[in-house]
């Protein structure tokens, strides 16, 4: 199988200016398949200006097209196509951004782009995504955090991968607060969801795909968590492979 995936937990860390973590990452990524341009998918950028959710579009479109043009790539988003699948068959790169899962599913699935992404990547060029937009490679948005500000007609995704992300892992909850840990939430998920694979990927941690191959890239492990079994950490240095060869639930 041919896919070029870099899946990225967050794009902000906490003291930051916006996508200044992964950005080396990103640049090293891209630019390692001779990329220069980008077709970038705002769909999940719904809260940057109360006007309207095209508002959001356009000004999430202007705030990674800097960021993208001082990396030295030029970056066009779909809202503005008004062909989205021709957009997609024609992209040399596709970036997927963080925001409401819920909201991004819906418009993907909305403009039929969904398999035409997946045919695009599977033929091998470079895919990039962080929080919401890794949670789409997955084969299900179930794994998300996010509140459900609309109902798509599926939850099913892109599949580029055979398990799940949950990005933005978090550890503990945070003082005060009572209700369940991720972990007890995940594990919700898997007593419904038995033949699923969920990883926790922790901020300022990616998933690099090539292939048939994985690496995890950051300082922090990677959590793994399966039915039945206790939760496992692997770190950058242990072999991922083996998350690409299980079968999706």
């Amino acid at each position: 199988m041919i896919r070029n995936l870099l899946l990225i937990s967050n794009s902000t860390n906490a003291g930051e200016e916006y996508l200044t973590w992964p950005r080396t990452y990103i640049q090293d990524f891209l630019t390692g398949f001779g990329v220069h341009k980008v077709l970038f998918i705002p769909y999940a950028g719904v809260n940057l200006t109360p006007a309207s959710v095209e508002k959001s579009f356009d000004l999430y479109e202007d705030r990674v097209k800097k960021i993208f043009k001082e990396m030295g790539f030029t970056l066009n988003s779909i809202h503005r196509e008004s062909n989205p699948i021709n957009a997609v068959n024609e992209a040399e790169s596709i970036v997927i951004g963080g925001g409401n899962t819920f909201h991004l599913v819906l418009m993907i699935q909305e403009f039929g782009i969904m398999e035409a992404i997946r045919r695009k990547v599977l033929r091998g060029i470079p895919f990039v995504g962080w929080s919401a937009g890794a949670n789409v490679a997955c084969p299900t948005m179930k794994t998300t955090n996010d509140m459900p500000v609309c109902e798509p007609p599926s939850f099913n995704c892109l599949k580029l991968i055979p398990f799940q992300i949950n990005p933005h892992y978090l550890d503990a909850n945070s003082p005060g607060h009572a209700g369940e840990t991720r972990e007890q939430r995940i594990m919700e998920f898997l007593t419904v969801n038995r033949d699923t694979t969920v990883a926790g990927l922790r901020e300022g941690c990616i998933l690099r795909v090539e292939g048939n191959s994985m690496k995890l890239m950051g300082n922090r492990p990677l959590r793994v968590f399966r039915f039945g079994k206790d939760p496992q950490e692997f770190t950058k240095d242990d072999n991922l492979d083996f998350l690409l060869k299980i079968t999706a639930g």
